[in-house]
């Protein structure tokens, strides 16, 4: 399989993850930040200054709260958005980061967030390029998505990252399956901009992949 950092939304496709922080306002301010960047700011100058802003944000409180597995799932995630929006070589330092995070949770906290890290750095593996540019790996990638799926099956993003892993290896009929699954997957209280984001992708996805009547496909 060819990747290219290039092609990789990032952005797009890092829409995580989080059931429990209805009562975290720090949590809730960050990934309503993070929404805000990716699905309210448009043109590539402003939503890249935007999650510029929001990695030193969050970055300055992983430093305040270094105990906190959550913050750096988030911290990993808007890393990864910001490296999908500049593109190039230059997002390769910041995927790397923000998979040493992502390892560093799942020494931690492995299941924290409905198990959040495993999707976000399963997400990475399938994106990122293979060596010797970066550390792509679709191996690494099933491997840490199956996971994901195995501690949150019924979750909007588990499901969502494993159906566009099945689309880039070009299995169409069970990643559609998986987009539907994600597409009717419950959703989320705290966060209906991110929620709202990702049933337009999977909309954008499931056109892409055939139906090009989503409404359709989304009725079976």
């Amino acid at each position: 399989m060819t990747r290219s950092i290039f092609q990789c939304a990032f952005g797009a496709t890092i829409t995580l993850l989080v059931n429990h922080a209805m009562a975290d306002p720090l949590l809730l301010d960050i990934q309503h930040q993070w929404a805000h960047c990716e699905y309210q700011v448009s043109g590539d100058k402003p939503k890249q200054t935007c999650l510029e802003d929001t990695t030193r944000h969050v970055a300055s409180i992983a430093a305040q709260y270094p105990e906190r597995s959550d913050i750096k799932i988030w911290l990993a995630i808007s890393q990864s958005s910001l490296a999908g929006q500049k593109g190039g070589f230059s997002a390769l330092d910041l995927v790397k980061h923000a998979k040493k995070e992502l390892l560093q949770v799942l020494s931690e906290k492995p299941t924290i967030l409905d198990g959040s890290a495993y999707t976000t750095l399963g997400s990475l593996y399938y994106q990122v390029p293979g060596w010797p540019i970066g550390f792509g790996s679709d191996s690494e990638a099933k491997k840490y998505l199956q996971k994901s799926l195995e501690i949150n099956p019924n979750g909007i993003d588990s499901n969502y990252f494993y159906a566009d892993f099945l689309r880039s290896q070009g299995n169409k009929k069970q990643a559609v399956a998986y987009f539907l699954k994600a597409y009717h997957a419950p959703l989320r209280s705290d966060r209906p901009i991110a929620d709202q984001g990702r049933r337009g992708q999977i909309k954008a996805k499931l056109a892409k992949l055939g139906c090009t009547q989503a409404n359709h496909c989304l009725a079976n």
